[in-house]
């Protein structure tokens, strides 16, 4: 299913209207998403280019780097410019590049958005996610300082990523929910029911690794749709997910500057319900 007409923007938990082609800034770290990135002026200057060229949602997380993208983003960008949000995330260990240890324990989670609060040089967190749900500790214990964070207006809005239905349902019993940030793609599309349900429930849906653009089996039909087009690959990926529903918020990333403004390009494309369908297949 899709809609006839692509909306280019989303009101995300009623009250901040974005663009749907947003900005992930993982790859703005070092090797393994562990420690500084190589080149930090490049680095600055994708971010200014981002907001520049009209992108105004940014993905990052307390676990990239671990810390250093957030420090990064508000050098880059702080003051911010009116309208631009920044989404984070939180519960993730970092012992080492690669590796990544969820960590759900009440008291780290609230270190992590005080910490998040300092290095991103806010008052309030736009969009702050649980970046994965802890096995070893029951959620409500896990969310009860994002609870807390809420009522001081430290967080304005919670979102959850690589989650179910049920982890969704549960979590809303908790505390409100405006989006869910699960691994989908032209090609990985395990989370199909999830992506259906937040676009029942009026919840954003955020693909984390959009660019992949799917099997082999596909190969064929997008260099067709993108010769068409005069695009690339990557851009009919991009075009497909912005078709397939209108509260997908797409966060590709890059450290290229060229390759940003080639990402953003892919809002300009409609695909056809007959494209859709031959990559959907």
């Amino acid at each position: 299913m899709t809609n006839e007409t692509t909306s280019l923007t989303y009101n995300l938990g009623g009250d901040l209207q974005i663009n749907r082609l947003g900005y992930g800034a993982m790859q703005l770290t070092g090797n393994g998403v562990f420690g500084e990135v190589a080149d930090r002026d490049n680095a600055i200057k994708v971010l200014q280019s981002a907001v520049e060229q009209g992108v105004n949602f940014i993905d990052t997380a307390d676990a990239y780097g671990p810390h250093y993208n957030e420090s990064l983003i508000a050098d880059a960008l702080h003051p911010y410019k009116q309208g631009l949000v920044i989404a984070t995330k939180g519960g993730f260990n970092r012992p080492g590049p690669n590796n990544w240890v969820p960590n759900g324990k009440p008291e780290f989670i609230e270190e992590n958005i005080e910490g998040s609060l300092k290095r991103l040089k806010v008052d309030a967190i736009d969009l702050w996610q649980l970046h994965r749900i802890d096995p070893k500790v029951p959620v409500e214990e896990t969310l009860a300082p994002v609870v807390d964070a809420v009522k001081a207006g430290k967080i304005k809005h919670v979102g959850l990523s690589e989650v179910g239905i049920a982890d969704i349902e549960r979590v809303q019993k908790v505390l409100p929910i405006v989006s869910v940030q699960n691994l989908y793609n032209l090609g990985e599309r395990k989370w199909e029911d999830v992506l259906d349900y937040t676009t029942q429930n009026d919840l954003a849906f955020i693909p984390w690794y959009p660019l992949a653009s799917g099997p082999h089996t596909l190969a064929e039909k997008i260099e067709k749709i993108a010769a068409k087009y005069e695009a690339t690959t990557a851009q009919i990926a991009l075009a497909w997910l912005l078709k397939r529903a209108d509260n997908i918020l797409l966060i590709p990333g890059t450290k290229s500057i060229s390759h940003l403004a080639e990402n953003l390009k892919a809002a300009e494309i409609e695909l056809t319900e007959e494209e859709f369908e031959q990559l959907s297949a």
